[in-house]
């Protein structure tokens, strides 16, 4: 069956963005200068999203429609996993993300740095439902017959 190998493929593929952007890209963009963060921040953060809430909902969509074809409930385990972020980014990220977009760069400063140091520790959530939905798929995909 193609269909959870791509769940598996796409869920794989959000984690390894996510967990890039917070082992590689956050620490080297923290050392910069305030408006250089801010000023890198903002369109890394732009692309980011899209591709990552993007990732997100066709390997939710997959996950789930793997778990129709072999009706093994990790696959939904895996789907809802790889899901979670969108609420989670709605409701207790987006808040910090709409302070920094929000902040011109010329005034970027200690708290523009702190608003984005936050952002970091909040994204590491989103790296480890990533990764939880990766293995939930790498689990069921380990036992699902071809």
């Amino acid at each position: 069956m193609l269909v959870p190998q791509l769940a598996l493929m796409i869920a794989a593929c959000f984690a390894g963005a996510a967990v890039y952007v917070s082992l590689v890209e956050q620490p080297a963009r923290l050392g910069l200068d305030d408006r250089a963060l801010l000023a890198q921040w903002k369109p890394s953060y732009q692309r980011g999203a899209m591709m990552q809430a993007s990732l997100a909902m066709l390997g939710g969509l997959l996950g789930c429609w793997a778990a129709w074809q072999t009706h093994d409930w990790r696959w939904l385990a895996g789907a809802t996993t790889l899901l979670a972020p969108w609420p989670y980014t709605l409701i207790v990220i987006r808040p910090t993300n709409n302070a920094l977009l929000a902040t011109d760069v010329s005034s970027a400063g200690p708290d523009s740095r702190a608003l984005i140091q936050k952002w970091g520790q909040l994204h590491l959530v989103r790296a480890g439902l990533g990764v939880t939905s990766a293995l939930i798929f790498l689990w069921a995909s380990s036992t699902t017959s071809p």
